[in-house]
């Protein structure tokens, strides 16, 4: 594969260690993904009961596309890491990942994922509070709110004034989309705005989200999925907003193709 001909601006299918691989050094200026949460592994908030809220229907229920969301804990630990540190090899010395994740209950207990970005030079923690749900689990409080962790290289700065932001954000979740558990738009186009990054990495595209942000933004992306299903709905959703905008985008979402990812 070529840099950046065969790269920038593309969805690529494929393991997203091995494509990032092929990436050079420092040529990435940011980095935001949210990876698959390992949620089928957990005996609290974990999803292996068939019930989920608004997920009750969805795909994350039966689990990923090319991908069990159910590994040991260890192992997905492991894995964690190998894509993080990929992700900031490729970052230049001015980049950021914005590494969005959710905690878990195992056994009664809280696991945060301290294990995994503690290996990583994390400067903020950013509240996105999400909203909404059902909780079914009597030991805990509903969760409305995930984590987004900015890891970020030395040099590493806002755009001017985006440092008047709150590190709680409260954005809604999508709804309008097949995927179960996706981004929203306007999340990531305020994760974009905040930076000047013209070239944006996501390593778990998804249904293509961030693509659709960077876009609307007028910068450059580079999108890689492991799931045919999810790459081909990326592209579809990509070539939609090209013609249609952000406003009609979900009029043209395929319900028939049951998508997990971002």
């Amino acid at each position: 594969m070529n840099f950046p001909n065969d790269f920038v601006n593309k969805i690529i299918e494929g393991d997203s260690i091995k494509i990032m691989k092929n990436i050079p050094d420092c040529s990435v200026d940011l980095v935001i993904t949210s990876p698959p949460y390992n949620l089928k592994n957990s005996t609290g908030n974990g999803l292996k009961d068939g019930r989920g809220g608004k997920w009750s229907n969805a795909a994350l229920i039966n689990g990923y596309s090319d991908h069990s969301d159910n590994m040991p804990n260890d192992k997905y630990i492991k894995w964690q890491i190998a894509c993080l540190k990929e992700m900031f090899r490729v970052l230049k010395d001015t980049g950021a990942i914005f590494y969005n994740h959710k905690w878990r209950v195992q056994n009664g207990l809280i696991q945060d994922r301290h294990e995994i970005v503690s290996k990583f030079p994390v400067r903020q923690i950013i509240i996105w509070k999400r909203k909404g749900g059902i909780n079914f689990n009597p030991g805990y409080f509903l969760p409305t709110y995930e984590v987004i962790y900015l890891i970020t290289k030395p040099n590493f700065k806002l755009a001017p004034r985006a440092n008047a932001y709150g590190d709680v954000w409260e954005i809604a979740q999508e709804r309008n989309n097949s995927h179960p558990a996706p981004f929203p738009v306007k999340l990531i186009e305020r994760i974009i705005s905040s930076t000047t990054a013209k070239l944006i990495l996501d390593p778990f595209m998804g249904s293509g989200t961030t693509a659709i942000g960077a876009k609307k933004l007028n910068r450059d992306f580079i999108g890689i999925d492991i799931s045919n299903d999810y790459c081909v709905n990326a592209r579809k959703r990509i070539e939609d907003f090209s013609k249609y905008g952000i406003e009609n985008l979900n009029l043209f979402q395929d319900s028939n193709v049951s998508l997990c990812g971002k």
